[in-house]
């Protein structure tokens, strides 16, 4: 088991710093966004299963070949008020630094899950007493406001809110591609893909990796809704939407309008050529691989 903890334990650090880094610099995501989310999803997954498996597996390796007899033994002694006489205090350190770890991660996601959802049922109520339903799309609000901002409120109550300005600014095409944009960002709940990796974030910020990932994954949510929008409208339509919105959406937003336009205008313009269907095969063969490899080492006998 000691063996199998430094395996995990580096599995863990290459997942956190020098894949991430090197996949949020790397090229290819552009060309299948869905599939370098997945890489994502399974690179924050994988590496937390690590690096906390890494301790609690090195923690209780005097107990046992495996966690299977180790962890009951554990229990079994900790019923009765003990802690077990094979643990030196080198490995009840590393059980304590695995269980803070673990804690810290659950506690800070459930702060940004908790202190996202306030700010956006606020936003939302807000949003319904001062938008205009508009007939024409269900759940859309329309703001009185001259300038053209447009964004979703994900969540059981989703929103679609444009201001006055997008409607005066904007053709009906355009219009339509906007909105097909933020359908796909509540259609396939991109919040959701996104709100892991904050929290990852906020866990460890002096771990350059994790910003990396949640800056990449940011990046890729739009990457992903500029296509489904692009496959709806014409790219001039699109990136003349994307031109004359380019504004900043309030912070409860999910918003389609970030930094990094001109790289997203270039792109729905000369789209880059999709990966080779047997590639992309393999990056959602590689993503389940990066799960199954903590699992296999935490559970097998």
């Amino acid at each position: 088991m000691t063996l199998t903890a430094f395996g995990l334990f580096v599995l863990g650090v290459v997942l956190a710093e020098p894949l991430s880094r090197a996949l949020a610099t790397a090229e290819w995501p552009a060309r299948d966004p869905v599939g370098a989310l997945l890489v994502w999803q399974a690179i924050g997954l994988a590496g937390g299963l690590a690096l906390l498996g890494s301790g609690f597996v090195y923690g209780l390796s005097p107990l046992g070949p495996s966690l299977s007899v180790a962890v009951p033994a554990a229990v079994d002694a900790m019923a009765v008020g003990e802690v077990p006489r094979e643990l030196s205090l080198i490995h009840i350190a590393a059980l304590l630094a695995a269980l803070a770890l673990a804690l810290r991660l659950v506690g800070v996601l459930l702060a940004v899950t908790l202190r996202t959802l306030k700010v956006r049922r606020r936003h939302r109520d807000l949003i319904d007493l001062l938008g205009t339903p508009w007939p024409a799309v269900p759940g859309a609000r329309v703001l009185d406001h001259p300038v053209p901002v447009a964004y979703c409120l994900p969540g059981l109550r989703s929103r679609l809110v444009l201001s006055a300005g997008v409607l005066d600014a904007l053709d009906p095409p355009a219009v339509r591609a906007v909105l097909a944009h933020e359908r796909a960002h509540l259609r396939e709940r991109h919040d959701l893909v996104v709100l892991p990796f904050v929290a990852w974030g906020a866990t460890a910020p002096f771990v350059r990796g994790m910003v990396c990932a949640q800056l990449a994954v940011a990046a890729l949510i739009e990457m992903r809704a500029d296509d489904v929008a692009a496959s709806e409208v014409t790219a001039k339509q699109l990136t003349g939407a994307l031109r004359t919105m380019g504004g900043a959406a309030p912070a409860a937003a999910l918003s389609s309008f970030t930094d990094k336009l001109d790289h997203r205008l270039c792109r729905i313009v000369s789209p880059p050529a999709p990966l080779p269907a047997a590639v992309r095969v393999l990056v959602r063969v590689a993503a389940a691989g990066l799960v199954a490899v903590p699992t296999a080492l935490l559970l097998v006998p």
